[in-house]
């Protein structure tokens, strides 16, 4: 599906973004360009990259 239509970008280039380590909305605005014009779809792509990034993973000391 179509997340970003100013730029032409689907659900499934931002997901292999955020399994490539692009996993911020900034980042996939750099990598992809995706929330970087109008705006429509920012919220779809924080909610993508919410639901599949990884969380950081945190060792005690």
């Amino acid at each position: 599906m179509y997340v970003c239509i100013c730029q032409g970008i689907t659900d499934r280039q931002i997901i292999d973004a955020i399994a490539q380590g692009h996993d911020s909305t900034a980042a996939i605005a750099a990598t992809l360009g995706a929330g970087s014009c109008c705006g429509r779809c920012c919220e779809t792509v924080e909610n993508l990259v919410e639901s599949h990034a990884k969380p950081a993973v945190y060792h005690a000391a």
